[in-house]
């Protein structure tokens, strides 16, 4: 990247994704020459040619003509033999992935990686949405869209560089982090783990990234952080832990449901001083989001807040302000009276959070949970697991498995799922999108809480279903 200053020309494959999007929109505002392409459209990339960057739809050698780039920046989905890579290499052309570019634009920043199985877009964008209000305009790369911010990444002028920290590709052992925050370890993504043991090692390494002077601000209710910090962490290596568990220095006592839908709740923490004192205090705090696991990402960012020196009363009040993420919980509409949400849950864990985060705000409505199975590989590793998830959904509908990398089936289909869920489970598989809003279309009734749980292309129901119930 010292090669490349503001002004190279860039070119960006898999643009329309949240790796690679929020990566283009940010050295285009760094001064970049940026343009990309992707294999189809995305709602991502509208935005990007009302800035001015060209984005071509296919992959073309060609396009190294048209642009002249003078490094490529691909997506960890792009393929060695893509026909772009290919030729870039026959030209003498870098070609970078995510993390060879993200240390670099972060390196004179109070960097900030927000990582974990779970929480870690929602932290994220809460952290950037936190500092914003509090007037340190940070830069930030979320990988997805924040409601509040209006964007998925922007370069600030202030001091911190927050950002998304994903695993997948060891993306993050590319970042440059003073502050890492840990949510949370959980196996997924068995097309690159093969076991919990290879999750345990990529993320010691992740947190062992920080300088010794860097914080790591991790979830004290999560078993295996707990675990990582118990066997990894060296003692004299600063932590901060966080936590509904009163252990934490971080806490929160008497968390209940709001009338806005989310929650109330007293945060408590406690500073370790020099001489060996503690700073004890403690603070209000409301979310507009349901759900324990909002809470704990509240106090995650509260925490990281209060390290850049902003006092916890005026954090407090702009976190108390947050709308939230684009697809985490996201309420699209009503029609008929009936409540439809789109959710980017496609992890048994996070599928559990979310149907009890809808039971904690809907009460006994009846809940339809519309899930699509994404890829094969995590179906089939997951499997039990996925099974349990939905015990708070009174009726379960399971689409067609979206394959996304996988080659192979692995010979799971959704009736393997079904048929593991407990017996009192109304559980169907229905083949097809458009089939599976029609069904919902008959079925959903006044007051019913439609859930779209997808991390593929499953997120067009819940707008097409609106749309039958509109007219």
């Amino acid at each position: 990247m010292t090669t490349l200053p503001p002004g190279a020309r860039i070119h960006c494959l898999g643009i329309g994704g949240f790796g690679i999007n929020p990566i283009a929109r940010m050295m285009h505002q760094l001064g970049y020459t940026v343009s990309g392409c992707d294999s189809n459209e995305s709602a991502l990339i509208a935005p990007l040619r009302e800035m001015g960057i060209p984005v071509e739809i296919g992959h073309d050698a060609a396009h190294l003509d048209t642009y002249a780039p003078d490094a490529l920046v691909i997506s960890s989905a792009v393929p060695p033999e893509n026909a772009e890579v290919q030729a870039a290499h026959a030209r003498g052309i870098p070609v970078y992935k995510r993390a060879d570019i993200l240390g670099e634009l972060m390196a004179d920043k109070i960097g900030i990686a927000v990582a974990g199985t779970h929480g870690k877009t929602t932290t994220t964008s809460m952290i950037a949405h936190v500092l914003a209000q509090c007037g340190l305009d940070p830069t930030f790369i979320i990988g997805g869209v924040s409601r509040d911010l209006g964007t998925n990444a922007r370069a600030g002028s202030g001091d911190a560089f927050v950002i998304e920290a994903d695993e997948y590709d060891r993306m993050f052992l590319g970042l440059k982090p003073k502050i890492t925050v840990l949510t949370s370890m959980e196996m997924d993504h068995p097309d690159m783990f093969a076991d919990m043991d290879s999750v345990r090692d990529l993320f010691a390494e992740f947190v062992d990234l920080l300088p010794p002077d860097g914080l790591l601000i991790a979830c004290y209710d999560d078993v295996e952080v707990r675990r990582l910090i118990l066997n990894h962490w060296k003692d004299e290596r600063p932590v901060l832990l966080y936590g509904i568990d009163m252990s934490a220095e971080w806490s929160v006592i008497f968390p209940e449901p709001n009338e806005q839908g989310g929650s109330d709740f007293i945060v408590t923490y406690r500073e370790l001083q020099p001489d060996g004192s503690h700073i004890i205090g403690s603070q209000t705090t409301s979310l507009l989001l349901p759900g324990q696991h909002n809470i704990l990402n509240g106090l995650a960012a509260l925490a990281v807040a209060a390290q850049l020196g902003v006092p916890l009363e005026q954090s407090a009040a702009a976190l108390a302000t947050f709308s939230g993420t684009g697809r985490r919980f996201e309420v699209k509409g009503t029609a008929r009276g009936v409540t439809v949400i789109d959710d980017y849950a496609h992890h048994p864990t996070a599928i559990r959070a979310t149907l009890q985060a809808a039971r904690a705000r809907y009460g006994d409505a009846p809940i339809w949970a519309v899930w699509q199975p994404h890829t094969f590989s995590r179906t089939k590793t997951l499997l039990n697991e996925f099974a349990a998830a939905f015990d708070d959904a009174d009726h379960v509908i399971v689409t067609d498995i979206y394959r996304s990398r996988d080659v192979e089936d692995f010979g799971i289909t959704p009736e393997s799922v079904i048929s593991l869920m407990p017996g009192d489970v109304d559980a169907r598989h229905i083949s097809g999108l458009d089939a599976a809003t029609a069904f919902l279309a008959e079925q959903v009734e006044d007051g019913d809480v439609v859930i779209v749980m997808s991390a593929g292309d499953a997120t067009k129901i819940g707008g097409d279903l609106l749309e039958r119930l509109s007219t």
